[in-house]
């Protein structure tokens, strides 16, 4: 396990640079998890990447199996990339742990096209109070393991609002996913109002 998590946060390293802080948060009967914090600056401003670290140790088992295999399954990591400066997205840290311990909690398995909810919003006034799983390979690539491991997928959180979480739970991610894009929306915006829904 902490092979495979050495492993993970040197991907990260690499993709990423060095994280400027990282937190800890242990939930009762689950292992710990990390999240770490990257700063990124580019032409439009900073943007701040969040990678959790820990959800990967373990790969993750359909509820319905009856037995968990210990070794072969889907691992995966969450990263969430927003625009620095503009909210106070740093309290986010606690909600990314949450998630990533989803999977050891609930049994749940994380897989692109799910939503995830948490019920409250994602960092102090945030409009967000749910994530949408995208597709990985974008912005970390995936992390081959030892056979037979399933590979660590770094799967990126885009926020939605309850509306566009609504929307998405008739119409399908796939369709959302085009909304945001025919309108332009800057899903890095933590202050980001719906995209227009007809």
């Amino acid at each position: 396990m902490e092979e495979v998590l050495a492993l993970v946060e040197a991907r990260l390293r690499t993709a990423l640079g060095e994280p400027d802080a990282r937190a800890a948060v242990t939930f009762l009967g689950t292992d710990r998890i990390e999240v770490l914090r990257f700063l990124d600056r580019d032409g439009d401003g900073a943007i701040v990447r969040y990678a959790t670290l820990g959800m990967s140790a373990h790969p993750m088992t359909d509820p319905t199996a009856a037995l968990a295999d210990p070794v072969k399954g889907p691992r995966a990591e969450l990263v969430l990339s927003v625009r620095a400066g503009v909210a106070d997205t740093d309290k986010v840290l606690r909600t990314l742990a949450v998630l990533a311990a989803s999977p050891q909690v609930e049994g749940v398995v994380v897989a692109p096209g799910a939503s995830l909810d948490v019920g409250d919003p994602l960092w102090p006034s945030a409009p967000f109070s749910s994530v949408l799983v995208a597709e990985p390979g974008g912005l970390v690539a995936d992390l081959e393991l030892d056979e037979p491991m399933d590979p660590v997928q770094f799967l990126p959180l885009l926020p939605m609002t309850s509306n566009e979480a609504a929307w998405k739970r008739v119409h399908g991610a796939q369709e959302l996913q085009e909304r945001w894009l025919t309108h332009g929306t800057d899903l890095r915006d933590p202050l980001r109002r719906s995209v227009t829904l007809d």
